[in-house]
């Protein structure tokens, strides 16, 4: 056994985006890519001498060579300790609390989220700050500025660590902690949340499924629905974690968890459906013959937060990104609280929930969470609706429509247009870019523009400004489009476009989301040329 220090060069590309660095797997199996961008974390944040790390992944393709080769990293540069969890599985709100519960310096994630896996699917790798959230900006830039200066990288050569079985062991000087991946977990939601409440609920014959996709959330759902709380036996399915996630698309949304909303809407569907995506972090939630989009989950969740133990004192605040729905600003001013608006990526949330600013955020894109950690959190998500459908005692239809009866219904959507050649994306938004001053007043496909912009964020906590978020145009009457070029694929460009409308009327609750949204989206294809553009009839994906 003994330190390699293996001579290398910069490899292009390197660049990690909102979370973390994303590529296909044979990509990061290529010599040296894997290595270098490990290294590079190692020299962008003042080098891992002395420091204790968490480590963990979603389990996909690649997700166990790929925690050997970090071991092995991290012992001949020095780091005191790894915590890894058993089989190198962790969810990423898991590692989040690790990181936090342990006071590690930082972690490290293996995972593409809600991407598909495999031998040639994607793969990933994400660094954690020692608050448990994701790398912000200036710690990303200085990771990046180190991939082009790099000349050589520090390996152990030696055999495989077993992580298979929780326990100690040592390589050269660090010393590797296998654990439980689910037990801490457990244990802080059990502080967060009624478990006795939630049990007898399900003691009351409330049935519950819950899809997990074939990834990392499937344990700890086993372990805390169906072991802890007395769901059924099989409430829980697809809950081994595969390496391909049995050959789906691990993310949680009505196209991808079809399965779950066929049931759901069938003649002898469960109470409550949810499901999962990849390394845990996302959430889908489904009543019966109900399905709740993120933006409004967040809502409901933050008007109903003093039902739950740990928020029963009321909220500091709570924030979301700029294209989620406007929804919970219209909770928030009826709480008299703040509602903070940022980019999209969850670092942007850390300074808010570091500072006290808020307690519950959330996004469009289906991830929700508190200052309980500093990820999103699906499986958290889930048993918050558990615990207020045990203290409500009312289906999930019946309090959504007590939700817009008090609050008014933002009808909102998302359209997708995935793999879109990247010179006609990023034509298409230079293009409106250019036309925002001269929108406002204009009336186009019917509709009037009352402001039209290009979203920057100054933080409230650190000063620091971020600029380039994505277009927005509002109309009169609470209608809004937000255009932006997504950062987590790994082909092309997908081009998001966000559609945004308030109902007020009680008798129009109840309306389709895409026929209230209708002369909305015709505004954005006729603003955005996007048909003209990029040749899409329709968009990949509709949520």
């Amino acid at each position: 056994m003994s330190v390699q220090t293996v001579p290398t060069k910069p490899i292009e590309g390197q660049k990690p985006g909102t979370s973390g660095l994303r590529k296909k797997t044979p990509v990061f199996m290529q010599p040296h890519y894997l290595e270098n961008f490990v290294q590079a974390i190692w020299n962008g944040t003042g080098g891992a001498q002395g420091k204790t790390y968490v480590l963990g992944g979603d389990g996909r393709y690649f997700n166990d060579r790929a925690a050997q080769v970090i071991l092995r990293m991290a012992a001949a540069s020095g780091a005191k300790k790894v915590i890894v969890g058993q089989g190198a599985l962790l969810s990423t709100p898991a590692a989040s609390h690790l990181i936090r519960l342990r006071g590690a310096d930082g972690g490290i994630i293996m995972s593409a989220s809600h991407n598909p896996g495999g031998p040639d699917e994607d793969f990933g790798v994400k660094y954690n700050m020692a608050n448990g959230g994701p790398a912000p900006e200036g710690v990303t830039e200085k990771i990046f500025e180190a991939t082009k200066r790099l000349t050589e990288y520090r390996i152990f050569e030696t055999q495989d660590v077993d992580l298979s079985q929780p326990g100690t062991t040592a390589l050269g000087g660090m010393q590797i902690e296998v654990v439980d991946p689910v037990a801490d977990y457990a244990a802080l939601m059990r502080e967060i949340f009624d478990f006795a409440k939630i049990r007898a609920l399900f003691a009351g014959g409330f049935r519950l499924r819950f899809d997990a996709m074939h990834a990392v959330t499937g344990p700890y759902a086993k372990a805390i629905l169906e072991g802890e709380l007395g769901a059924a036996p099989g409430s829980v399915v697809n809950a081994e974690p595969q390496p391909d996630f049995g050959g789906g698309h691990p993310d949680p949304n009505p196209i991808w968890a079809k399965p779950l909303m066929d049931e759901m809407f069938g003649p002898d569907a469960p109470d409550f459906g949810a499901a999962s995506d990849g390394d845990g972090d996302r959430n889908m939630i489904v009543g019966r013959g109900a399905y709740v989009t993120p933006s409004d989950s967040l809502a409901v969740l933050a008007a109903n937060a003093t039902l739950v133990p740990a928020y029963a004192g009321g909220l500091k605040g709570v924030a979301r990104s700029m294209p989620t729905s406007r929804a919970l600003d219209r909770v928030a001013e009826s709480l008299g609280i703040a509602c903070y608006e940022t980019p999209t990526g969850w670092k942007f949330f850390g300074n808010l929930l570091d500072a006290g600013k808020a307690t519950l955020c959330g996004e469009e894109s289906a991830g929700t969470g508190s200052d309980h950690v500093r990820e999103k959190d699906g499986l958290w998500a889930v048993l918050f609706w558990l615990n207020l459908l045990a203290e409500r005692k009312q289906p999930v239809a019946e309090i959504m429509a007590d939700h817009w009866a008090r609050y008014g219904r933002n009808y909102y959507s998302r359209h997708d247009y995935e793999a879109v050649d990247a010179a006609a994306a990023n034509g298409l938004v230079d293009a409106l870019r250019a036309r925002l001053a001269d929108l406002p007043g204009q009336t186009i496909a019917g509709l009037r523009i009352e402001a039209a912009d290009e979203f920057a964020y100054d933080d409230p906590v650190d000063g620091s400004r971020t600029q380039r978020q994505g277009l927005r145009i509002m109309t009169e009457g609470g209608g809004r489009i937000v255009l932006r070029l997504s950062g987590t694929g790994t082909e092309g460009a997908t081009l998001r476009v966000y559609l945004e409308r308030v109902e007020t009327d009680p008798a129009r609750m109840q309306d389709d989301p895409q026929q209230a949204l209708a002369a909305i989206i015709r505004l954005a294809d006729e603003l955005a040329g996007i048909r003209a553009r990029t040749g899409r009839a329709e968009p990949d994906v509709i949520t």
